[in-house]
Protein backbone atom coordinates (compact mmCIF):
# COMPACT_ATOMS: atom_id res chain seq x y z
CA UNK A 1 0.00 0.00 0.00
CA UNK A 2 1.25 3.47 -0.85
CA UNK A 3 2.35 5.51 2.14
CA UNK A 4 1.19 9.11 1.91
CA UNK A 5 2.85 12.05 3.58
CA UNK A 6 0.73 14.07 5.98
CA UNK A 7 0.75 17.80 5.20
CA UNK A 8 0.52 20.00 8.29
CA UNK A 9 -2.48 22.07 7.20
CA UNK A 10 -4.96 22.68 4.42
CA UNK A 11 -7.18 20.52 2.27
CA UNK A 12 -4.29 18.21 1.31
CA UNK A 13 -4.20 17.05 4.90
CA UNK A 14 -7.84 16.02 4.72
CA UNK A 15 -7.27 14.28 1.40
CA UNK A 16 -4.59 12.24 3.16
CA UNK A 17 -6.98 11.56 6.04
CA UNK A 18 -9.66 10.41 3.61
CA UNK A 19 -7.31 7.94 1.92
CA UNK A 20 -6.19 6.64 5.30
CA UNK A 21 -9.76 6.10 6.49
CA UNK A 22 -10.71 4.48 3.20
CA UNK A 23 -7.83 2.02 3.47
CA UNK A 24 -8.72 1.11 7.08
CA UNK A 25 -12.50 0.50 7.27
CA UNK A 26 -14.14 -0.82 10.43
CA UNK A 27 -17.58 -2.31 10.98
CA UNK A 28 -20.29 -0.96 13.27
CA UNK A 29 -19.17 -0.58 16.88
CA UNK A 30 -15.62 -1.68 16.04
CA UNK A 31 -14.49 1.75 14.79
CA UNK A 32 -11.74 2.00 17.41
CA UNK A 33 -8.93 3.07 15.08
CA UNK A 34 -11.21 5.58 13.36
CA UNK A 35 -12.37 7.00 16.70
CA UNK A 36 -8.82 7.35 17.97
CA UNK A 37 -7.73 9.13 14.80
CA UNK A 38 -10.73 11.45 14.94
CA UNK A 39 -10.20 12.22 18.63
CA UNK A 40 -6.52 13.04 18.18
CA UNK A 41 -7.18 15.29 15.19
CA UNK A 42 -10.08 17.16 16.79
CA UNK A 43 -8.06 17.70 19.98
CA UNK A 44 -5.27 19.17 17.86
CA UNK A 45 -7.80 21.56 16.30
CA UNK A 46 -8.70 22.86 19.76
CA UNK A 47 -11.95 21.01 20.39
CA UNK A 48 -12.95 19.52 23.73
CA UNK A 49 -13.16 15.83 22.85
CA UNK A 50 -15.07 13.01 24.55
CA UNK A 51 -14.74 9.43 23.32
CA UNK A 52 -16.70 6.25 23.98
CA UNK A 53 -20.18 7.78 23.59
CA UNK A 54 -22.35 4.93 22.35
CA UNK A 55 -19.33 2.59 22.53
CA UNK A 56 -17.23 4.03 19.69
CA UNK A 57 -18.77 7.46 19.14
CA UNK A 58 -16.83 10.71 19.48
CA UNK A 59 -18.21 14.13 20.42
CA UNK A 60 -16.06 17.23 19.95
CA UNK A 61 -17.14 20.66 21.21
CA UNK A 62 -15.84 24.10 20.34
CA UNK A 63 -17.40 26.70 22.66
CA UNK A 64 -17.07 30.23 21.39
CA UNK A 65 -19.16 32.51 23.53
CA UNK A 66 -22.95 32.75 23.84
CA UNK A 67 -25.20 31.46 21.13
CA UNK A 68 -26.82 28.31 19.77
CA UNK A 69 -25.30 24.85 19.67
CA UNK A 70 -25.00 23.60 16.10
CA UNK A 71 -24.55 19.84 15.71
CA UNK A 72 -22.64 18.62 12.66
CA UNK A 73 -22.83 14.86 12.26
CA UNK A 74 -20.76 12.30 10.35
CA UNK A 75 -21.03 8.51 10.50
CA UNK A 76 -17.92 6.36 10.77
CA UNK A 77 -18.64 2.68 10.03
CA UNK A 78 -17.95 0.61 6.92
CA UNK A 79 -19.56 -2.42 5.27
CA UNK A 80 -18.70 -6.13 4.80
CA UNK A 81 -18.01 -5.59 1.09
CA UNK A 82 -14.94 -6.68 -0.90
CA UNK A 83 -13.60 -3.58 -2.65
CA UNK A 84 -13.10 -3.80 -6.41
CA UNK A 85 -12.24 -0.21 -7.34
CA UNK A 86 -8.58 -0.71 -8.25
CA UNK A 87 -7.65 2.43 -6.32
CA UNK A 88 -4.10 2.66 -4.92
CA UNK A 89 -5.61 3.22 -1.47
CA UNK A 90 -8.27 0.49 -1.81
CA UNK A 91 -9.12 -1.49 1.29
CA UNK A 92 -7.64 -4.94 1.77
CA UNK A 93 -8.99 -5.23 5.31
CA UNK A 94 -10.87 -8.28 6.50
CA UNK A 95 -12.65 -9.27 9.68
CA UNK A 96 -13.88 -12.47 11.29
CA UNK A 97 -17.44 -12.56 12.54
CA UNK A 98 -18.80 -14.19 15.66
CA UNK A 99 -19.70 -17.27 13.60
CA UNK A 100 -16.12 -17.60 12.37
CA UNK A 101 -16.92 -16.36 8.87
CA UNK A 102 -14.32 -14.04 7.37
CA UNK A 103 -15.43 -11.08 5.29
CA UNK A 104 -13.75 -8.23 3.49
CA UNK A 105 -14.36 -4.64 4.56
CA UNK A 106 -14.91 -1.48 2.54
CA UNK A 107 -16.11 2.08 2.93
CA UNK A 108 -18.69 1.50 0.21
CA UNK A 109 -21.09 4.21 1.38
CA UNK A 110 -18.82 7.22 1.79
CA UNK A 111 -18.61 7.46 5.56
CA UNK A 112 -14.87 8.02 5.26
CA UNK A 113 -15.57 11.12 3.17
CA UNK A 114 -18.22 12.24 5.67
CA UNK A 115 -15.60 12.18 8.43
CA UNK A 116 -12.96 13.99 6.38
CA UNK A 117 -15.43 16.70 5.35
CA UNK A 118 -16.60 17.27 8.92
CA UNK A 119 -13.07 17.57 10.27
CA UNK A 120 -12.17 19.94 7.44
CA UNK A 121 -15.20 22.10 8.22
CA UNK A 122 -14.30 22.11 11.91
CA UNK A 123 -10.82 23.33 11.03
CA UNK A 124 -12.29 26.25 9.09
CA UNK A 125 -14.71 27.15 11.86
CA UNK A 126 -11.98 26.93 14.49
CA UNK A 127 -9.77 29.22 12.43
CA UNK A 128 -12.44 31.93 12.20
CA UNK A 129 -13.82 32.17 15.74
CA UNK A 130 -13.67 35.98 15.54
CA UNK A 131 -16.54 35.88 13.03
CA UNK A 132 -19.15 33.79 14.86
CA UNK A 133 -20.49 33.01 18.31
CA UNK A 134 -21.98 29.86 19.82
CA UNK A 135 -20.95 26.21 20.08
CA UNK A 136 -20.02 23.67 17.44
CA UNK A 137 -20.90 20.08 18.37
CA UNK A 138 -19.17 17.66 16.01
CA UNK A 139 -20.77 14.22 16.34
CA UNK A 140 -18.87 11.26 14.88
CA UNK A 141 -21.46 8.52 15.09
CA UNK A 142 -20.80 4.78 14.88
CA UNK A 143 -22.99 2.03 13.45
CA UNK A 144 -25.14 3.91 10.98
CA UNK A 145 -25.17 0.91 8.64
CA UNK A 146 -26.93 -1.17 11.28
CA UNK A 147 -29.28 1.68 12.19
CA UNK A 148 -28.24 1.43 15.83
CA UNK A 149 -25.50 4.03 16.29
CA UNK A 150 -27.61 7.12 16.93
CA UNK A 151 -29.75 5.21 19.44
CA UNK A 152 -26.61 3.94 21.17
CA UNK A 153 -25.25 7.47 21.60
CA UNK A 154 -28.60 8.72 22.89
CA UNK A 155 -28.95 5.77 25.28
CA UNK A 156 -25.46 6.56 26.55
CA UNK A 157 -26.58 10.03 27.60
CA UNK A 158 -25.57 12.16 24.63
CA UNK A 159 -27.94 14.94 25.64
CA UNK A 160 -27.41 14.63 29.35
CA UNK A 161 -23.63 14.81 29.05
CA UNK A 162 -23.87 17.63 26.50
CA UNK A 163 -26.36 20.41 25.84
CA UNK A 164 -28.89 19.40 23.17
CA UNK A 165 -28.26 21.22 19.88
CA UNK A 166 -30.37 23.92 18.29
CA UNK A 167 -30.16 22.20 14.90
CA UNK A 168 -28.68 18.99 13.46
CA UNK A 169 -26.89 19.31 10.12
CA UNK A 170 -25.25 16.69 7.97
CA UNK A 171 -24.69 15.28 4.51
CA UNK A 172 -24.44 11.96 2.71
CA UNK A 173 -22.55 11.05 -0.44
CA UNK A 174 -24.57 10.19 -3.54
CA UNK A 175 -23.53 9.52 -7.16
CA UNK A 176 -24.56 13.01 -8.20
CA UNK A 177 -21.88 15.09 -9.95
CA UNK A 178 -19.35 16.38 -7.44
CA UNK A 179 -20.32 19.96 -6.67
CA UNK A 180 -24.06 19.25 -6.84
CA UNK A 181 -26.07 19.25 -3.60
CA UNK A 182 -29.49 17.65 -3.22
CA UNK A 183 -31.83 18.98 -0.52
CA UNK A 184 -35.43 17.86 -0.03
CA UNK A 185 -37.67 19.33 2.70
CA UNK A 186 -40.06 16.97 4.48
CA UNK A 187 -39.62 13.17 4.35
CA UNK A 188 -36.13 13.03 2.86
CA UNK A 189 -34.90 9.51 3.69
CA UNK A 190 -37.12 6.46 4.08
CA UNK A 191 -37.84 4.53 7.24
CA UNK A 192 -36.10 1.16 7.28
CA UNK A 193 -37.26 -2.15 8.71
CA UNK A 194 -35.15 -5.30 8.70
CA UNK A 195 -36.89 -8.66 9.05
CA UNK A 196 -35.84 -12.27 9.31
CA UNK A 197 -38.19 -14.99 8.09
CA UNK A 198 -37.43 -18.55 9.13
CA UNK A 199 -39.35 -21.14 7.11
CA UNK A 200 -39.62 -24.59 8.66
CA UNK A 201 -39.71 -27.75 6.56
CA UNK A 202 -38.70 -31.39 6.89
CA UNK A 203 -35.22 -32.45 5.85
CA UNK A 204 -34.48 -35.47 3.68
CA UNK A 205 -32.02 -37.01 1.25
CA UNK A 206 -31.69 -35.06 -1.98
CA UNK A 207 -32.61 -38.16 -3.95
CA UNK A 208 -35.95 -38.57 -2.13
CA UNK A 209 -37.72 -35.21 -2.16
CA UNK A 210 -41.07 -36.93 -1.68
CA UNK A 211 -40.11 -37.59 1.95
CA UNK A 212 -39.36 -33.92 2.59
CA UNK A 213 -41.16 -30.65 2.96
CA UNK A 214 -38.64 -28.59 1.09
CA UNK A 215 -38.01 -25.17 2.71
CA UNK A 216 -35.88 -24.10 -0.27
CA UNK A 217 -38.84 -24.35 -2.63
CA UNK A 218 -40.95 -22.69 0.07
CA UNK A 219 -38.42 -19.86 0.24
CA UNK A 220 -38.38 -19.43 -3.54
CA UNK A 221 -42.17 -19.14 -3.66
CA UNK A 222 -42.13 -16.70 -0.75
CA UNK A 223 -39.49 -14.49 -2.40
CA UNK A 224 -41.51 -14.22 -5.60
CA UNK A 225 -44.73 -13.48 -3.77
CA UNK A 226 -43.09 -10.80 -1.62
CA UNK A 227 -42.22 -8.91 -4.79
CA UNK A 228 -45.92 -8.51 -5.53
CA UNK A 229 -46.56 -6.39 -2.43
CA UNK A 230 -45.38 -3.10 -3.92
CA UNK A 231 -46.70 -3.78 -7.41
CA UNK A 232 -50.11 -5.21 -6.43
CA UNK A 233 -51.00 -4.10 -2.90
CA UNK A 234 -49.93 -0.45 -2.84
CA UNK A 235 -51.44 2.46 -4.69
CA UNK A 236 -49.33 3.84 -7.52
CA UNK A 237 -48.83 7.08 -5.57
CA UNK A 238 -47.20 5.22 -2.67
CA UNK A 239 -43.45 4.74 -2.56
CA UNK A 240 -41.87 1.66 -0.98
CA UNK A 241 -39.18 -0.95 -1.51
CA UNK A 242 -39.19 -4.60 -0.43
CA UNK A 243 -35.84 -6.34 -0.93
CA UNK A 244 -34.82 -9.89 -0.06
CA UNK A 245 -31.11 -9.41 0.43
CA UNK A 246 -30.14 -12.68 2.09
CA UNK A 247 -31.14 -16.33 1.58
CA UNK A 248 -29.67 -19.08 3.74
CA UNK A 249 -30.55 -22.75 3.44
CA UNK A 250 -28.63 -25.99 3.57
CA UNK A 251 -24.93 -26.74 3.32
CA UNK A 252 -24.54 -29.39 0.59
CA UNK A 253 -26.28 -30.18 -2.70
CA UNK A 254 -27.61 -33.64 -1.84
CA UNK A 255 -29.35 -32.82 1.44
CA UNK A 256 -32.70 -31.09 1.64
CA UNK A 257 -32.49 -28.92 4.78
CA UNK A 258 -35.17 -28.55 7.40
CA UNK A 259 -35.25 -24.75 7.35
CA UNK A 260 -34.56 -21.71 5.20
CA UNK A 261 -33.96 -18.16 6.30
CA UNK A 262 -34.70 -14.95 4.42
CA UNK A 263 -33.38 -11.50 5.25
CA UNK A 264 -35.66 -8.62 4.20
CA UNK A 265 -35.22 -4.88 3.94
CA UNK A 266 -38.34 -2.72 3.77
CA UNK A 267 -38.20 1.02 3.01
CA UNK A 268 -41.20 3.30 3.41
CA UNK A 269 -41.99 6.98 3.99
CA UNK A 270 -45.63 6.68 5.08
CA UNK A 271 -46.46 4.87 8.37
CA UNK A 272 -49.68 3.49 6.86
CA UNK A 273 -47.76 2.02 3.94
CA UNK A 274 -45.30 0.51 6.38
CA UNK A 275 -48.12 -1.17 8.32
CA UNK A 276 -49.58 -2.54 5.09
CA UNK A 277 -46.26 -4.03 3.99
CA UNK A 278 -45.37 -5.58 7.34
CA UNK A 279 -48.81 -7.19 7.55
CA UNK A 280 -48.45 -8.50 3.99
CA UNK A 281 -45.04 -10.02 4.78
CA UNK A 282 -46.58 -11.94 7.67
CA UNK A 283 -49.53 -13.10 5.57
CA UNK A 284 -47.43 -14.21 2.61
CA UNK A 285 -44.90 -16.10 4.73
CA UNK A 286 -47.67 -17.96 6.56
CA UNK A 287 -49.61 -18.58 3.37
CA UNK A 288 -46.69 -20.08 1.47
CA UNK A 289 -45.79 -22.24 4.46
CA UNK A 290 -49.37 -23.51 4.66
CA UNK A 291 -49.45 -24.18 0.92
CA UNK A 292 -46.28 -26.25 1.24
CA UNK A 293 -47.64 -28.26 4.17
CA UNK A 294 -45.01 -26.92 6.58
CA UNK A 295 -45.00 -28.60 9.99
CA UNK A 296 -45.27 -25.20 11.74
CA UNK A 297 -45.81 -21.54 11.03
CA UNK A 298 -42.78 -19.53 9.99
CA UNK A 299 -41.05 -17.18 12.40
CA UNK A 300 -41.22 -13.57 11.20
CA UNK A 301 -39.00 -11.34 13.33
CA UNK A 302 -38.47 -7.59 13.14
CA UNK A 303 -34.74 -7.32 13.83
CA UNK A 304 -34.25 -3.60 13.35
CA UNK A 305 -36.06 -0.34 12.58
CA UNK A 306 -34.93 3.15 11.71
CA UNK A 307 -37.46 5.99 11.40
CA UNK A 308 -37.67 8.22 8.35
CA UNK A 309 -35.51 11.34 8.23
CA UNK A 310 -37.83 14.35 8.14
CA UNK A 311 -36.08 17.52 7.05
CA UNK A 312 -37.62 20.53 8.73
CA UNK A 313 -39.12 22.74 6.01
CA UNK A 314 -38.33 26.09 7.65
CA UNK A 315 -34.83 24.99 8.59
CA UNK A 316 -34.19 23.82 5.01
CA UNK A 317 -35.34 27.18 3.69
CA UNK A 318 -33.02 28.95 6.13
CA UNK A 319 -30.04 26.78 5.14
CA UNK A 320 -30.73 26.56 1.40
CA UNK A 321 -29.11 29.87 0.42
CA UNK A 322 -25.86 28.91 2.15
CA UNK A 323 -25.73 25.56 0.35
CA UNK A 324 -26.59 27.17 -2.99
CA UNK A 325 -23.75 29.60 -2.47
CA UNK A 326 -21.11 26.86 -2.31
CA UNK A 327 -22.54 24.34 -4.78
CA UNK A 328 -22.39 24.14 -8.55
CA UNK A 329 -26.11 23.28 -8.55
CA UNK A 330 -28.67 22.85 -5.77
CA UNK A 331 -31.44 20.40 -6.68
CA UNK A 332 -34.41 18.79 -4.98
CA UNK A 333 -33.93 15.02 -5.49
CA UNK A 334 -37.28 14.17 -3.93
CA UNK A 335 -37.59 11.53 -1.19
CA UNK A 336 -34.72 9.04 -1.11
CA UNK A 337 -35.48 5.37 -0.49
CA UNK A 338 -32.19 4.92 1.36
CA UNK A 339 -32.36 5.17 5.13
CA UNK A 340 -30.44 7.03 7.82
CA UNK A 341 -30.59 7.28 11.61
CA UNK A 342 -29.41 10.91 11.81
CA UNK A 343 -33.00 12.04 12.31
CA UNK A 344 -33.05 10.38 15.71
CA UNK A 345 -30.41 12.82 16.93
CA UNK A 346 -32.63 15.74 15.95
CA UNK A 347 -35.86 14.24 17.29
CA UNK A 348 -34.31 13.48 20.68
CA UNK A 349 -33.07 17.06 20.93
CA UNK A 350 -36.37 18.57 19.79
CA UNK A 351 -34.34 20.27 17.07
CA UNK A 352 -34.85 20.64 13.32
CA UNK A 353 -32.88 18.39 10.98
CA UNK A 354 -31.32 19.49 7.69
CA UNK A 355 -29.67 16.60 5.88
CA UNK A 356 -28.58 16.81 2.26
CA UNK A 357 -27.00 14.74 -0.50
CA UNK A 358 -23.43 15.60 -1.52
CA UNK A 359 -22.44 14.73 -5.08
CA UNK A 360 -19.30 12.63 -5.37
CA UNK A 361 -19.13 11.44 -9.00
CA UNK A 362 -16.67 12.75 -11.57
CA UNK A 363 -18.33 15.86 -13.08
CA UNK A 364 -16.85 14.97 -16.48
CA UNK A 365 -19.27 12.04 -16.63
CA UNK A 366 -22.15 14.52 -16.68
CA UNK A 367 -20.84 16.89 -19.35
CA UNK A 368 -23.75 18.50 -21.19
CA UNK A 369 -26.40 17.46 -18.62
CA UNK A 370 -28.37 20.55 -17.60
CA UNK A 371 -31.53 19.14 -16.01
CA UNK A 372 -32.23 16.90 -13.04
CA UNK A 373 -33.74 14.30 -15.41
CA UNK A 374 -30.55 14.16 -17.50
CA UNK A 375 -28.44 13.83 -14.37
CA UNK A 376 -30.66 11.05 -12.99
CA UNK A 377 -30.40 9.12 -16.26
CA UNK A 378 -26.61 9.15 -16.17
CA UNK A 379 -26.55 8.18 -12.48
CA UNK A 380 -28.13 4.83 -13.43
CA UNK A 381 -24.88 3.88 -15.19
CA UNK A 382 -22.68 4.64 -12.15
CA UNK A 383 -21.81 2.39 -9.19
CA UNK A 384 -24.20 3.11 -6.34
CA UNK A 385 -23.57 3.28 -2.64
CA UNK A 386 -22.84 -0.20 -1.25
CA UNK A 387 -21.34 -1.32 -4.55
CA UNK A 388 -17.82 -2.84 -4.49
CA UNK A 389 -17.04 -0.34 -7.28
CA UNK A 390 -18.20 2.76 -5.36
CA UNK A 391 -15.32 5.23 -5.67
CA UNK A 392 -15.98 8.90 -4.93
CA UNK A 393 -13.72 11.32 -6.75
CA UNK A 394 -11.75 12.95 -3.94
CA UNK A 395 -11.80 16.39 -5.50
CA UNK A 396 -13.91 18.40 -5.80
CA UNK A 397 -16.06 16.24 -3.48
CA UNK A 398 -13.99 16.94 -0.39
CA UNK A 399 -13.71 20.68 -0.93
CA UNK A 400 -17.42 21.02 -1.65
CA UNK A 401 -18.32 18.89 1.38
CA UNK A 402 -16.17 21.03 3.67
CA UNK A 403 -17.62 24.21 2.22
CA UNK A 404 -21.22 22.95 2.53
CA UNK A 405 -20.91 22.03 6.20
CA UNK A 406 -19.08 25.25 7.01
CA UNK A 407 -21.60 27.46 5.22
CA UNK A 408 -24.58 25.62 6.70
CA UNK A 409 -23.18 25.92 10.23
CA UNK A 410 -22.57 29.66 9.79
CA UNK A 411 -26.22 30.11 8.83
CA UNK A 412 -27.16 29.12 12.37
CA UNK A 413 -24.39 30.97 14.24
CA UNK A 414 -24.56 34.69 15.13
CA UNK A 415 -21.92 36.72 13.36
CA UNK A 416 -19.42 39.00 14.99
CA UNK A 417 -16.81 38.50 17.66
CA UNK A 418 -18.08 36.73 20.80
CA UNK A 419 -18.16 38.63 24.06
CA UNK A 420 -14.98 38.35 26.10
Amino acid sequence: MTVHTNPATGVERWEHLYRDLHAHPELAFTETRTAALVAATMTELGFDVTTGIGRTGVVALLRNGPGPTVALRADTDALPVAEDTGLPYASTATTTGADGTQSALMHACGHDMHVACLIGACEQLAATTDTWSGTIMAVFQPAEETGTGAAAMLDDGLYTKFEPPTVVLGQHLAPLPAGVIGLHPGPAFAASDTLRITLHGRGAHGSRPETSIDPVVMAAATILRLQSIVSRELASRDSAVVTVGAVRAGTVANVIPDRAELGLSVRTSDPKVRDTILAAVQRIARGEAAAAGAPRDPDVELTGSTPAVINDTEACERTKAALAGVSAMLVDPGPVTGSEDVGMLATAAGAPCVYWLLGCADPALFAGATTVTEIQTRILDLPSNHSPHFAPVIQPTLSHGIAALTAAARTWLPTGQPAQ
